[in-house]
């Protein structure tokens, strides 16, 4: 797809009326590892963007620092010409209040394009494991404070945090292991060197295949593909985590690149094959048009600094 003055007469800056977007590849940073329902996702999405514009979205993986390297990309590097752009997650949102340098301004140094889904948490333990629901998890936590590990993609990540809420309220213990992504921690759990998982659904197939036992998931219903593992709020919590991810940019990006973009994602999440990826992960749907993506931002700016103040978190 072209966009010139013909095809869209309402363009308002010369520069872009007069040239083609995209007229080159787009660099996409996804500040994970590959693999799991996020990269299958953004690269059907891309895939499609691809076929409607002629030109690819090339993915460079940027794990590491609690899943914000694409993010440092973009405010200190990042050019706002629509050619850069990032997945962006709530520890990007998150991350200022942690530090008494923050890098960036969780609103302002970023251009919010769509959000997409989020991410499908649960805590799995290995399938030979003494702890056979959630219930005997926190009673042994309970009674062996800090003996019993859990895994996460980061610290101060929103499913580190939630854990975290969760082990306060049931007044128990476990000590965090942090990995650079949700993989990492399935490895660990099933070389048994950690107690569980509470991360993303890397987990998916060893439950599939009986390697793992899910003891909650933390949607708002409970998934399909897994009747039986209750979610936060059967178990009394009153809670859901899905932790809300789209597509971002640098700041200063003009409306008329941002309103393309948006389009021509929207449209490539709403193929097909996008939502058989969608329902075969059993992923929420979270789409945010970009005000009401920034308008998400704002609000959950808010939150999180309440959060981290309260919880005393800090990565200093």
């Amino acid at each position: 797809m072209r966009i010139t003055r013909r095809a869209l007469p309402l363009l308002a800056t010369p520069a872009f009326a007069q040239a083609r977007f995209p007229s080159r590849p787009i660099r996409f940073l996804i500040p994970w590892p590959p693999g799991g329902s996020l990269d299958a996702l953004h690269r059907r999405m891309f895939e499609v963007f691809q076929q409607d514009t002629g030109q690819p979205v090339l993915i460079e993986n940027m794990a590491g620092a609690r899943g914000t390297r694409a993010a440092t990309f973009l405010v200190q590097q990042g050019r706002p010409d629509g050619y850069t752009l990032a997945h962006h997650h709530l520890s990007i949102i998150r991350h200022p209040f942690l530090t008494r340098q923050p890098s960036w301004d969780p609103v302002a140094d970023f251009t919010y394009i769509m959000q997409i889904t989020g991410f499908v948490f649960g805590t799995v333990v290995r399938s030979d494991s003494p702890y056979r629901t959630w219930a005997d998890l926190m009673e042994a936590a309970r009674r062996r404070p800090g003996e019993l590990t859990y895994s996460t993609s980061g610290i101060a990540t929103t499913n580190h945090i939630a854990k975290e809420l969760l082990l306060e309220r049931e007044r128990a213990s476990m000590t965090h292991i942090p990995f650079r992504g949700a993989q990492e921690g399935v490895t660990a759990l099933l070389g048994n060197q950690i107690t569980a998982v509470s991360d993303a659904q890397s987990w998916r197939e060893q439950v599939l295949a009986g390697q793992f036992r899910l003891l909650s998931v933390w949607t708002p219903t409970r998934l399909p593909a897994f009747p039986d593992a209750p979610t936060l709020r059967d178990l009394g919590y009153g809670m859901s985590v899905t932790s809300p991810y789209g597509i971002a940019g640098p700041r200063g990006m003009e409306p008329e690149i941002v309103a393309f973009l948006h389009t021509a994602f929207k449209k490539a999440l709403q193929d097909e094959a996008s939502q058989r990826i969608m329902r075969q992960w059993e992923l929420p749907d979270e789409y945010l048009d970009p005000q009401a993506y920034l308008d998400f931002a704002k609000e959950r700016a808010a939150f999180e600094r309440e959060t981290v103040t309260r919880l005393r978190l800090t990565i200093d």
